[in-house]
């Protein structure tokens, strides 16, 4: 495995997530170190190839525009009713954490940092 990292994004109900984090905080991880471990620690426990060494194609569990259906079937069944505001909260609701966390490991891996000078974000020259 290259040292090269990509983002990978789905999608859970909210309770999950809860649960996720609390267990992460429990045994002191970020929450992407806690699923990515939770990940391996599964796949030892499963033989994910078809018979010819490949894994099988996974169907789309939410079709939709990534998800939003789903979410927003999600956010209605909690709430009965819900306006435009308790929707866009409900299908954003994670935004926020995730650019954070996102903007610290851009940070962490210098591809950006923070200038109070130029008022926000840069991108890091790294002379290409």
């Amino acid at each position: 495995m290259s040292g090269d990292r990509v983002s990978v994004q789905t999608y859970v109900p909210t309770g999950q997530r809860d649960r996720w984090r609390e267990e992460a905080d429990d045994l002191d991880m970020s929450q992407a170190e806690y699923v990515r471990t939770m990940v391996q620690a599964g796949r030892r426990g499963f033989d994910l190839s078809d018979g010819n060494g490949e894994e099988p194609a996974s169907p789309d569990a939410t079709p939709g525009v990534d998800g939003l259906e789903d979410r927003v079937l999600a956010v209605l069944e909690a709430e009965g009713t819900a306006d435009w505001e308790t929707l866009l909260a409900g299908v954003t609701d994670d935004i926020e954490e995730r650019l954070e966390e996102t903007l610290e490991e851009l940070q962490a891996e210098d591809r950006i940092l923070h200038s109070g000078r130029r008022g926000g974000y840069t991108v890091v020259d790294d002379g290409r």
